[in-house]
């Protein structure tokens, strides 16, 4: 359990700075955009080259990975259907609610969860990976295709997601992993330290808005906001579960593994991405900060029931 609230007590702290640096007006809303337009465009990408890079790729086909993949889309196609239905979201809106549903914080707070309650990092690495390489640019494409003032062409649309910053550099972290070459120290390392920018980065961006923007809970439709969440806390890891155990055979510690992965709440690049595109911004906070808070409680849950 340490763990788990050693990820959340730094995030939170991070957040909290934010904040505070918003509310004594050293940060306002247009740094809030800079450092989301930072973190979007210059530190995730390097981050993903250096990290990617160190990943062991042969553990993304695996069977836990296809248990993950059952939970995440359970929990998307609910929400598109709810959202297209009942609150006539549009394709961009659609896709930020879809990404706030599903895609789960595997980063800054999977990394120490997976180490700490879980006992192994690298089982974070099939989610990791399933999000950067195919849920992330999917998502980016659309949005892309969704905000563009003029419908792209056939090969805009399919060479889209090879121009988004975060997936180039996943590419290029994942080949280097493929053929195991180490990077070179005078190229990794300046990458390492601007890729330490991204989730400090994130993370103030995210404070800036809590502070200047509408009180969490009270911007995005009440309604909207349950329904993603509890189709991230519970609908998306109880398929996952109910997937891991019945249709792919897992043992116990891998279903507590992709269970408790699966329970991770709303990543904190959908903000970022929100904002880039200007779509969804103020569902993407709260539904993050409502996610973050609620998360807690219910990862206890399943590691007393399964572990």
């Amino acid at each position: 359990m340490q763990g788990v609230l050693a990820g959340f007590a730094t995030i939170i702290a991070v957040i909290g700075l934010g904040a505070l640096l918003a509310h004594i007006k050293v940060l306002d809303l247009g740094s809030q955009t800079v450092l989301a337009r930072l973190a979007f465009f210059v530190a995730s990408p390097a981050l993903m080259v250096t990290v990617l890079a160190d990943t062991d790729v042969t553990d993304v086909f695996s069977r836990n990975l296809a248990a993950t993949a059952v939970g995440v889309l359970v929990a998307t196609a609910t929400y598109v259907a709810v959202a297209r239905l009942f609150f006539r979201r549009d394709l961009a809106d659609t896709v930020i609610g879809s990404l706030c549903s599903a895609y789960v914080n595997a980063g800054n707070l999977g990394l120490p969860i997976a180490a700490y309650v879980i006992g192994d990092v690298a089982l974070v690495a099939p989610t990791l990976l399933m999000q950067l390489l195919v849920l992330q640019p999917l998502a980016l494409a659309v949005l892309d295709q969704a905000t563009s003032p003029e419908p792209p062409s056939a090969w805009r649309l399919l060479s889209r997601p090879l121009r988004t910053p975060l997936t180039v550099g996943s590419l290029i972290g994942l080949a280097f992993s493929v053929v195991e070459v180490e990077i070179p120290a005078p190229v990794h390392d300046p990458l390492a330290l601007v890729g330490g920018m991204a989730v400090p980065a994130m993370l103030l961006a995210y404070g800036v808005s809590l502070r200047l923007g509408p009180t969490p809970g009270r911007g995005a439709v009440p309604t909207e906001l349950g329904l993603i969440a509890v189709l991230k806390l519970v609908v998306q890891p109880l398929t996952a579960y109910a997937a891991g155990r019945f249709l792919f055979g897992l043992d116990a510690d891998a279903l507590l593994a992709v269970t408790v992965l699966s329970a991770l709440p709303t990543a904190q690049n959908i903000f970022v991405h929100a904002t880039r595109y200007d779509r969804g911004v103020i569902l993407a906070r709260d539904s993050i900060f409502v996610s973050t808070m609620l998360a807690v409680p219910v990862m206890f849950v399943i590691v007393a029931l399964l572990a």
